[in-house]
């Protein structure tokens, strides 16, 4: 490696978005990417909310959601086939069991929700007061609390 790539390196490091995934123990899981890199799926998804990381559910789980667009979560969130389609494709190929497991869930469950999985529950369960619900309206609004969470920070603000 040389000089030139090393200070490349160590002044593009500060500026990858990684998030810790983790088991019900508390364990530390692999380090994911948590910003969305494709246009099409965050234009598209962050039309009603913010476009959630591919890597906070495991593949099947971004199947199961494109395919039924029409019923997502009491909206019609229908999108033209080839559209649905480059989005799919992009959530799968960056899930969070693309060649790696997702701790905490079994590889027969499919999660629909994020906020249904382990290391959510984990972060939020006694830190989420009353109050910050209310503001919130759905544990879904992760941008209510994490101001930076549409740029991939979900640190506590």
């Amino acid at each position: 490696m040389t000089i030139r790539t090393l200070t490349l390196a160590l002044c593009v490091l500060p500026f990858t978005l990684t998030a810790t995934l983790a088991d019900d123990d508390g364990e530390e899981g692999r380090r994911a990417a948590i910003v969305v890199t494709d246009p099409t799926t965050k234009e598209e998804c962050s039309a009603c909310h913010i476009a959630y990381p591919a890597a906070f559910l495991p593949a099947r789980s971004w199947q199961a959601l494109m395919s039924d667009l029409p019923n997502h979560f009491g909206e019609d969130a229908s999108l033209d086939d080839r559209t649905r389609a480059d989005i799919e494709a992009y959530l799968v190929a960056n899930a969070a069991d693309g060649g790696r497991s997702l701790r905490g869930v079994a590889e027969t469950d499919t999660p629909l929700r994020i906020s249904e999985l382990p290391w959510f529950k984990r972060e939020h369960s006694d830190e989420v007061t009353p109050r910050m619900m209310e503001k919130a309206k759905s544990m879904a609004n992760c941008a209510a609390c994490h101001t930076g969470a549409e740029r991939g920070n979900f640190d506590d603000d």
